[in-house]
């Protein structure tokens, strides 16, 4: 009587074992699922309302309506600088729009630099949905507006991208031969930086966006700047040195305190005043 107890009882166990494996496996599947189908979600956090504009912080600007290869329309504001030495085109992050940027646009304006700066698509007042190949299609366009509606000069163009926008700005360098390319925030690949973050999922097989920018940047030779922050927790110094180390001369490093989306040439007067040394290097200032 005891053994057959005794086998009941490790045949209950051995059933409520596999049960609990095949529901872990059901919930790991649908773990799976949701990123490979739903990542669009997971990578890109839009706002549509402009809380303020340009002129709401004392800057003249003109609003944009850029079209894309696609046909998509996209917002843009172009702020002209006083005696501007060049443009600087302005990819954001992933998060909020363009409207999230303007203390960085006015810093930006201040060092001389005409600054178009655009939403993505499904950004702001931006038609359409973000995709990655999207994304570098709304960057190109506002390239092409600067070389056909304003006469601007390759050189004459610097390309800035913050956080995923490093990497749409990277693409953008890769395509047209800039005059220089800064980057902040930005990491090696989606694919790398999602392998840091959730280590027991198959992230390379998962990923259908990849913005992976350390295959690209070894080809770009305009001057480089790379700023990042080190105490960023979403994207690591040692991933920004990697996309750094993986570039070609000429390039520098700049690193300032913070966190990803406190660190950068913002943080304070110290690093808004090497980032333009930089572009007067770059522009003969």
């Amino acid at each position: 009587m005891k053994g057959g107890k005794e086998h009941l009882y490790v045949k209950t166990s051995k059933r409520w074992l596999v049960l609990i494996v095949i529901v872990a496996l059901c919930a790991y599947v649908g773990v799976c699922v949701v990123v490979r189908f739903l990542q669009a979600r997971l990578i890109y956090f839009p706002s549509r309302g402009y809380a303020a504009t340009p002129g709401d912080v004392g800057l003249r600007f003109e609003d944009l309506t850029l079209r894309t290869s696609d046909g998509v329309a996209i917002a843009a504001w172009y702020v002209p600088g006083e005696a501007a030495k060049g443009t600087l085109i302005f990819a954001h992050g992933n998060g909020g729009n363009i409207a999230d940027r303007l203390h960085a646009v006015k810093l930006l304006q201040g060092m001389g630099v005409n600054v178009l700066i655009f939403d993505y698509r499904g950004y702001g007042r931006s038609e359409g949905r973000p995709t990655e190949s999207g994304t570098y299609e709304d960057a190109a366009a506002a390239w092409q507006y600067l070389i056909e509606n304003r006469g601007q000069s390759p050189e004459r163009i610097v390309l800035f991208g913050e956080s995923l926008g490093g990497a749409v700005v990277i693409e953008l360098a890769r395509r047209y031969g800039p005059g220089a390319l800064v980057v902040e925030s930005t990491f090696t690949s989606l694919v790398d930086v999602g392998r840091l973050h959730y280590p027991l999922l198959p992230v390379g097989w998962l990923l259908r966006y990849r913005y992976d920018s350390i295959t690209k940047v070894g080809g770009i030779t305009c001057p480089k700047l790379f700023i990042h922050g080190r105490e960023d927790t979403l994207v690591p110094m040692d991933n920004a040195r990697k996309l750094f180390e993986a570039a070609a001369e000429p390039k520098e490093f700049l690193e300032t305190p913070g966190d990803h989306n406190e660190a950068g040439f913002t943080y304070s007067e110290e690093y808004s005043e090497r980032l333009e040394a930089f572009l007067d290097g770059v522009f003969g200032g």
